[in-house]
């Protein structure tokens, strides 16, 4: 498969690169890890074949062999020569075709998965594009994917995995207070809990940084660096949450008052900047 255009960002994205921390490297992997893996399960792909994970659509590419492929995770409209696909439609593509994926309307990052996954070298034992660590495949114009072979079919259940659409309903960010959330006014607590929260525009696949009341802490003085996982929502000095999506650090010096569920986490990676979001304690 030949990139024609990439469009604001295309990136591969699979599960991720484990085991690699004392290095300084993230698991990263896909931001949507639901989109991800719906849109593998559609094409019988196992899990943790590499797909493209597109920003804001602009995508074009064109295949040299014919191919199996869909798209997932926003309602971007995917076409096939110019023909329109329906949402999640698993659609056979021709030798020579052109594919294309709009901007959507609802959500942010699309994935594009191709029966047999994408077969470019991996690095750490992932295929996954880290931005922060600057590590994986290049996605740039004329790049050449290879694709890889489909093997053995591969039936998951689809039925188990929400449809791309149902997940971009609106409505609170679940988390669980903590590991630092002691750190903090009762104050900031309830703030933190109650109030609205806006997505600024620097915001990336590394943290969503949010605008909204500054969380004042209880305890001032320097936390020695920590360990933080995908969804922390940490608070710097200035009292503003980032919350840490895929190519987050490793560690961090900040306190972390909360954390997002996983699916919370998956619901993060969809929005926008300029969406306005909120936080509720996930059920005991």
């Amino acid at each position: 498969m030949r990139i024609v255009r990439t469009g604001p960002l295309t990136v591969i994205k699979d599960e991720g690169r484990f085991g690699h921390t004392h290095l300084g490297v993230a698991p990263s992997g896909a931001v949507d890890r639901g989109a991800y893996a719906r849109a593998n399960a559609l094409v019988s792909n196992p899990p943790g074949a590499a797909v493209l994970e597109c920003t804001l659509g602009g995508l074009r590419v064109s295949f040299d062999s014919p191919a199996m492929i869909v798209l997932t995770g926003t309602d971007a409209v995917l076409t096939v020569d110019g023909v329109r696909a329906s949402p999640e439609e698993i659609v056979s593509v021709a030798a020579g075709a052109v594919v294309s994926v709009g901007m959507p309307k609802r959500g942010l990052r699309s994935y594009l998965a191709v029966r047999g996954g994408f077969d470019v070298p991996p690095v750490l034992g992932s295929r996954s594009t880290d931005r922060l660590a600057g590590i994986g495949f290049a996605v740039s114009v004329d790049a050449v994917l290879p694709i890889g072979s489909p093997g053995s079919d591969h039936e998951p259940d689809t039925a188990s995995l929400d449809s791309s659409l149902s997940r971009l309903s609106e409505g609170p960010l679940e988390v669980d207070l903590g590991p630092r959330d002691d750190w903090f006014t009762a104050e900031a607590i309830e703030a933190f809990l109650s109030s609205e929260f806006v997505i600024t525009p620097a915001s990336d696949s590394v943290g969503l940084r949010l605008d909204g009341p500054a969380l004042t802490r209880a305890i001032t003085d320097e936390l020695p660096s920590e360990g933080v996982v995908r969804g922390s929502v940490q608070v710097p000095p200035d009292g503003r949450p980032i919350i840490f999506q895929a190519d987050h650090p490793v560690t961090g010096g900040y306190p972390v008052i909360a954390v997002l569920t996983p699916e919370s986490a998956d619901r993060a990676a969809q929005a926008r900047p300029g969406a306005r979001v909120r936080f509720v304690r996930a059920p005991a």
